[in-house]
C-alpha cells in the first residue's frame, strides 16, 4: 500500500484527481492542513467522481502533526529541488510519498530535514514551465512505486 501525502494542497480539482488515483490504486490519501478549499467543495467532489467511498482518507491539522503521527515511516519527498530522479528511489510497501502545494512545493525546512528522501521527476528545463501539475506528479510517483512493487492486487 502506498500513502500519498498532500501538504497544504490549494486546488480542489487536483486533490480530487489524486483522490481518484488513490481509489483505483488502493493507496491512502493524506491531506495536511491548511487546505486551499473545504473538504465538501463541489469541485473536489466532481474531480473525484463517485470514488469517495472507496478512499482511505486521513486529514492532519498540520505538517508537524502528520510527522508526529508517522515518525518512523519511509518517506519520499517529491521536489524539483532534489538531484535524484524518482526512478532512483527504491519504494517499499507502506511508504509515504509527500507532495507540496501547487504554488510553492514542499517547505524548504522539510526538504532540508530529510535531504536523502528528495526525488524529482525529470523534465525539460524551460523558464516558463516550473513543474508538472500536482495530480500528474502524484500519479507518476505512485505508479513508479507500484511498478517496483509488482502492481500488487492490481489487474
Amino acid at each position: 500500500m502506498i500513502h500519498l501525502v498532500l501538504v497544504e494542497p490549494e486546488i480542489p480539482q487536483n486533490t480530487g484527481n489524486i483522490a481518484r488515483t488513490c481509489a483505483v490504486t488502493g493507496s491512502v490519501l493524506h491531506l495536511v492542513k491548511p487546505l486551499g478549499f473545504k473538504i465538501d467543495d463541489a469541485k473536489l467532489k466532481r474531480a473525484g467522481l463517485d470514488y469517495w467511498d472507496l478512499l482511505d482518507i486521513r486529514v492532519h491539522e498540520s505538517l508537524e502533526a502528520y510527522l508526529a503521527a508517522y515518525p518512523d515511516v519511509e518517506r519520499f519527498l517529491a521536489t524539483t529541488r532534489a538531484a535524484r530522479s524518482h526512478t532512483e528511489a527504491v519504494f517499499h510497501d507502506g511508504c509515504h510519498i509527500l507532495l507540496g502545494r501547487e504554488t510553492a512545493g514542499l517547505p524548504q525546512w522539510l526538504v532540508d530535514r530529510y535531504p536523502e528522501c528528495g526525488f524529482r521527476i525529470p523534465q525539460i528545463q524551460n523558464a516558463h514551465a516550473r513543474c508538472l501539475n500536482l495530480s500528474n506528479a502524484a500519479a507518476v510517483m505512485c505508479y513508479e512505486a507500484l511498478r517496483q512493487l509488482g502492481f500488487p492486487d492490481m489487474k
